[in-house]
């Protein structure tokens, strides 16, 4: 809840009468693509929109300036520090780090993961600058190490993209509820929209006349909690009542082999399809191929949740993580065990059968763009900053 200050601040023509000063620490933003990163560039975009007096540096661990950035500008400022050698990048960071916050003493820190919570704390207890930690999902959802687990506690704040992950990460770690504030991701309904199945994509993956459940991942051997080798082991009941279902499965990784084994020791690989990386700007229309986007996973809160409820189409989640919260408890999805293939197989067999109100694409749109549409997010960021700032001023 914020402070009567920050309400008072919020009620004036001006939020603030001088420029404000942030620095954002990440792992990495361009490097790759996924949830965490696409959250961080909406929190990006929002920070953009704000008062001309709000201003930031932004340092990443991982990333190059040769990186596509389109964030980069006064208000926004990066410092990279890729290096082949992680240790010397990393050595680069922290004193590079440690000379701009002891030259321009920011206002607030933020802390974009966990793994720089320690540090992050070492340098500004050192320098008595206050700062936020950002935390996403099951890196945080155990009990932590020691100093991981008191750079949270000694934060002034922690952001928190789920009700699950806050739940789940403050009882581990015995946190003070108080410190969580909410930033729930956020999606672009002008972005992601209904449309037709592009019939050169549908030749191109051989979807004529099928039923198609897409899911949209990350195929690394360290991330099987994802849940596509669950869904290829529900595909020979599915394909007992849908005899024509297609499974497109959007993402690469090292684990693709094992998968495509498995679809092959079961019997269904002519039904599954491995449609390798598709880049941000096409996602859009594989989404539209899909009659399900199924993805039993355990994800911190799973915007491909709503980007493909943007586009229209129904969804299947696991139901024990923070999807909870974009699927709005199963008001607005199917929520199961996400290890559980004849759970996953009866969920899809209902979706394709398309007799709920939650296969209704406009209605589902509408629901989701309600809650989560992004046009709110530079509005509930202005109110975060703010609270830092009066946390600052007190």
């Amino acid at each position: 809840m914020l402070s009567n200050n920050v309400a008072n601040q919020m009620s004036g023509s001006k939020i603030v009468n001088k420029s404000t000063t942030h620095v954002f620490l990440f792992l990495e933003i361009f490097l790759r693509e996924g949830g965490v990163q696409s959250y961080v560039k909406d929190i990006f975009g929002a920070y953009l929109q704000l008062d001309e007096v709000y201003q930031a540096d932004v340092f990443i661990l991982r990333d190059s300036p040769d990186c596509q950035n389109p964030f980069a500008s006064e208000k926004l400022q990066f410092h990279y520090f890729q290096n082949n050698s992680l240790t010397i990048g990393r050595v680069k960071l922290i004193l590079s780090l440690l000379w701009f916050l002891w030259q321009k003493k920011p206002e607030h820190v933020f802390c974009g993961h966990v793994k720089l919570a320690v540090l992050t704390k070492t340098l500004c207890q050192l320098l008595r600058i206050p700062y936020t930690v950002l935390i996403y999902g099951k890196e945080v959802w155990e009990p932590l190490q020691n100093q991981e687990r008191e750079a949270l506690a000694s934060a002034a704040m922690i952001w928190v993209n789920s009700t699950y992950t806050r739940d789940r990460t403050f009882a581990a770690n015995h946190l003070d509820l108080n410190k969580a504030q909410m930033i729930p991701c956020s999606i672009d309904g002008n972005k992601f929209t209904p449309g037709p199945k592009l019939p050169e994509l549908v030749d191109k993956y051989g979807l004529n006349n099928a039923k198609v459940l897409v899911t949209v991942a990350r195929l690394w051997a360290g991330d099987i909690y994802k849940g596509v080798d669950v869904t290829i082991r529900a595909l020979p009941q599915i394909l007992e009542v849908f005899p024509e279902v297609k499974y497109l499965v959007i993402g690469r990784g090292d684990d693709q082999p094992r998968l495509a084994q498995l679809a092959k020791d079961l019997g269904v690989s002519d039904h599954v399809i491995f449609a390798g990386f598709v880049p941000t700007e096409a996602l859009i229309f594989h989404y539209r191929l899909a009659d399900a986007y199924i993805m039993p996973s355990q994800e911190g809160f799973g915007i491909v949740y709503l980007e493909a409820m943007a586009c229209g189409i129904p969804v299947l989640s696991g139901d024990d993580d923070g999807s909870v919260d974009p699927l709005q408890n199963g008001k607005l999805g199917w929520r199961v065990p996400h290890r559980d293939a004849e759970a996953v197989a009866a969920a899809c067999i209902e979706i394709l059968q398309g007799n709920d109100q939650r296969c209704d694409g406009q209605w589902l749109r509408e629901q989701a763009l309600a809650a989560f549409g992004i046009e709110n997010f530079p509005q509930r960021l202005q109110q975060l900053l703010l609270c830092s700032s009066d946390l600052t001023n007190n």
